[in-house]
């Protein structure tokens, strides 16, 4: 089954000093099947990594995710972005970041019902965040 990979999940993954990274980093040897995320997850992720004692972080993540056939990156495009920019219009009761409502989109199309994070925005949007404390 897939699972779609947030922003959360990558940076507590390459950061050793984050609260959460051996929980993250054993759900991420753990975890079996594909793994989807955008590259606008990516951006966040390279965002966060953009001083350049930390870029290479970022540089081998993303080539270890464009070398596993288990990773599918879904391209930032015109048509997707609209669809979460339509999400994100429609919303406007909740806080959820235009990053988040590209990524709910993608979960539905791909429909994929968990997602590796913490965020409870995903839960608002009715999806399973699969690292949120209980």
């Amino acid at each position: 089954m897939a699972v779609f990979a947030d922003t959360f999940f990558y940076l507590a993954l390459l950061n050793p000093l984050d609260a959460d990274h051996a929980r993250v980093r054993a759900e991420s040897r753990s975890r079996r099947g594909l793994v989807v995320t955008t590259h606008w997850v990516l951006m966040e992720v390279a965002d966060a990594f953009a001083r350049p004692a930390y870029r290479s972080k970022f540089v081998a993540l993303l080539k270890q995710l464009d070398a596993d056939p288990t990773s599918k990156l879904i391209p930032a495009d015109e048509a997707l972005f609209r669809r979460g920019v339509e999400l994100y219009e429609a919303r406007p009761d909740k806080d959820w970041p235009l990053t988040d409502c590209v990524s709910f989109v993608v979960m539905e199309e791909e429909q994929i019902s968990e997602a590796l994070t913490a965020d409870v925005h995903f839960e608002q949007a009715g999806f399973v965040a699969l690292l949120r404390s209980a």
